[in-house]
C-alpha cells in the first residue's frame, strides 16, 4: 500500500467524500486536472522557459499533484498496485519500442 493512498483515504472519509469517489468521477477528475496542466502551456512558445518563473512553477506543481492524487485514489479504489502496473507497462513498452528501432525517434511502435 502506498502511504499517500492511506492519507487520501482518510482525507476523503473525514469529509464524507467516499460517495463521490467512484472510478468514473475519478477518471474524469484526472482528465480535468491534466487539462488544467496543459492550459498553463497553451499558446506558449515550445522553446520558452516561462514555466521556470515562480508563479508558473508553483502552479505547475499544484496541477501535477492534483493529477497524481486523483490517480492514486483511482488506483486505490480499483485495487491496482500502481507500482506493479507501471513496471509491467515499462516491460511491455520495451518490447514495443526496442532500442535499436526507436532510439532517438518519436515514431509510434506500429510504424517502426
Amino acid at each position: 500500500e502506498v502511504k499517500i493512498q492511506k492519507k487520501l483515504r482518510e482525507f476523503a472519509k473525514q469529509r464524507d467524500w467516499e460517495k463521490f469517489h467512484n472510478l468514473k468521477n475519478l477518471a474524469i477528475s484526472i482528465s480535468i486536472e491534466a487539462s488544467e496542466l496543459m492550459e498553463i502551456f497553451q499558446w506558449k512558445d515550445s522553446k520558452s522557459n516561462f514555466w521556470i518563473r515562480e508563479k508558473h512553477s508553483e502552479q505547475i506543481e499544484q496541477e501535477v499533484a492534483d493529477i497524481m492524487l486523483y490517480l492514486l485514489r483511482f488506483a486505490d479504489i480499483a485495487k491496482i498496485d500502481i507500482e506493479k502496473a507501471c513496471i509491467n507497462k515499462i516491460k511491455i513498452n520495451s518490447l514495443k519500442y526496442p532500442v535499436d528501432k526507436s532510439k532517438g525517434r518519436s515514431t509510434k511502435y506500429n510504424k517502426l
